[in-house]
């Protein structure tokens, strides 16, 4: 199944110009991991406190990007200068379910039916990433299939904050949302299981 994460290679190529600036001013792939995570912090409790708000909705999906964007110069600026730590590793996988939980939580204050659809969804999320780093354990090779892995699940929240921000009313319909989302993720597991078992 198609994946955003398909589009990886390219969306890091134009962050190179960016890559190339850290390193210049000593900046590390650590310090980019975990500034994305305080933010993504930051924004979930903004979002938990304001998401009556309409400005919220608008910072939403703006960040959602800039994270993922993060998230792949990290990666970039640890491979192309050889500074991939075992911390990074460590901090890599650990502040991304930290962030995905923070930026997901207040959702349950807008679903109005069957809320638990949001903790299934964040549950299936952190098991998509467990999955991904056992078949690495098992086989050696980190796994990242789709559908609805880490950047499909950003661009799913920056569709509904903007979807929200326009006032489509799409909170009654928000527990189908992320039932929907949840089965596919559910299917990621799978693959990412069934993949580090063929690793080898």
């Amino acid at each position: 199944m198609i994946s955003i994460y398909e589009l990886k290679p390219k969306f890091q190529q134009m962050l190179m110009p960016f890559v190339d600036y850290l390193y210049k001013h000593n900046v590390t792939p650590n310090q980019v991991t975990v500034s994305a995570c305080l933010l993504s912090i930051i924004i979930g409790m903004l979002f938990y406190f304001n998401f009556e708000s309409g400005w919220i909705y608008a910072v939403l999906p703006v960040f959602m990007f800039v994270r993922m964007a993060m998230n792949a110069i990290d990666g970039v600026l640890a491979k192309k200068f050889n500074l991939e730590s075992r911390l990074g590793k460590f901090l890599n996988e650990l502040t991304d379910v930290i962030s995905d939980t923070v930026l997901f939580i207040p959702f349950i204050l807008l679903t109005q039916t069957f809320q638990a659809a949001v903790i299934i969804f964040i549950a299936l999320s952190i098991i998509s990433e467990m999955s991904g780093v056992l078949a690495e354990v098992t086989s050696g090779k980190r796994r990242y299939d789709g559908p609805m892995g880490k950047s499909d699940r950003a661009f799913l929240i920056g569709a509904v904050s903007v979807l929200i921000l326009f006032s489509v009313p799409l909170e009654p319909y928000l527990h189908i949302v992320f039932i929907a989302a949840s089965l596919l993720i559910a299917v990621n597991i799978y693959k990412r299981v069934l993949g580090g078992l063929e690793e080898n």
